[in-house]
């Protein structure tokens, strides 16, 4: 089976030469121009980890660093770091396909001067993404321009769940400020859950972009460090986001939880209030009704109203007693 590559396990690939526009080519092109002698630009390589052939066709002809090989397909962490004059990455990544926002995967990269070779298990919404940009013609100058758009995507990405989600905890708020919140509590739940996940995967890589710059490979121009620090800055603020939306979220929670508590509180207090109010028509009947000497007003023709209003009165003063104290 193919998997939605070609017999090599490639599903892209692109060289950008003049004006920086990828001219898309099949795998033995790309052998060709790796092999030529007067290659200028640079190859993007995007490969089908799902195709058992992508990594008999990188080890045969790519000469890329063992480190790559051993991160295909192994290592969900992310990082991103010097590995001689080259770069390499672990990234993680939403997959395209999913039933939940939360689900993600990673895309193995190498980078230097020359090329960009990416892999990955399953569909990735950024990497969909630089994808279609290429395919509409936008220019790229370098691999590591193409990177930096790569993470730009993968920000934009977490961006888009984020405002999803604020517009989702927006509603329960104002449901739960109308004390209307309790069927909330699992997409509450829910909506957490997504978002730690996400953080847990996607928190660690400003941070390693930015150590990376500290001291980026000889190739890295300017212009390249500059674009894959604002691609950094923005996942990081994207990450701040969903940080802050998780605290309000618990936030959420709690005021919800409280809410619940005090709602289960007073229905308590009622029902302890009505069992009490009961007593006297259950003790004072019991009294009366045993079968001894001296029962009080057994021979009196009014005996059952004067107990029975007596009865009464103590359950209308304690009803009155207790209820005040009810609270609101």
């Amino acid at each position: 089976m193919m998997y939605g590559s070609d017999r090599a396990g490639l599903v892209c690939a692109y060289v950008f030469q003049a004006m920086g526009l990828g001219t898309p080519v099949n795998a033995d092109e790309a052998v060709a121009w790796l092999g030529a002698a007067d290659q200028s630009g640079f190859i993007w390589l995007h490969f089908n980890l799902a195709n058992a052939a992508s990594e008999r066709w990188l080890r045969q002809h790519l000469d890329l660093p063992r480190d790559f090989h051993e991160l295909i397909g192994h290592s969900t962490s992310t990082r991103v770091e010097a590995s001689g004059d080259a770069l390499l990455g672990v990234l993680n990544d939403v997959t395209f396909f999913a039933f939940e926002s939360s689900t993600a995967s990673t895309v193995t990269l190498y980078v230097d001067r020359r090329m960009l070779v990416s892999a990955r298990t399953t569909p990735l919404k950024s990497v969909d993404r630089l994808r279609a940009a290429v395919k509409a013609g936008e220019p790229f100058g370098s691999p590591c321009i193409l990177l930096a758009h790569l993470l730009h995507d993968q920000a934009e990405v977490l961006v888009h769940i984020v405002r999803d989600a604020t517009r989702q905890v927006d509603v329960i708020e104002d449901d739960l400020m109308l004390h209307r919140a309790s069927a909330h509590r699992p997409k509450l739940d829910a909506l957490r859950r997504t978002l730690v996940r996400l953080q847990r995967l996607l928190a660690p890589e400003p941070a390693a972009l930015f150590r990376l710059l500290n001291r980026p490979p000889p190739w890295v121009t300017g212009e390249d460090a500059s674009e894959l620090r604002q691609a950094a800055e923005e996942l990081a603020a994207a990450v701040a986001d969903s940080v802050a939306l998780v605290e309000r979220v618990r936030l959420l929670q709690e005021e919800l939880t409280a809410h619940v508590n005090e709602q289960t509180n007073r229905t308590l207090f009622v029902l302890t209030i009505v069992t009490v109010l009961t007593l006297p028509m259950v003790i004072i009947p019991g009294l009366f009704g045993m079968n001894v000497g001296g029962v009080p007003f057994s021979h009196h023709p009014a005996g059952f109203w004067v107990v029975a209003g007596i009865v009464v009165t103590l359950v209308v003063c304690g009803a009155i007693a207790a209820f005040k104290r009810l609270p609101p």
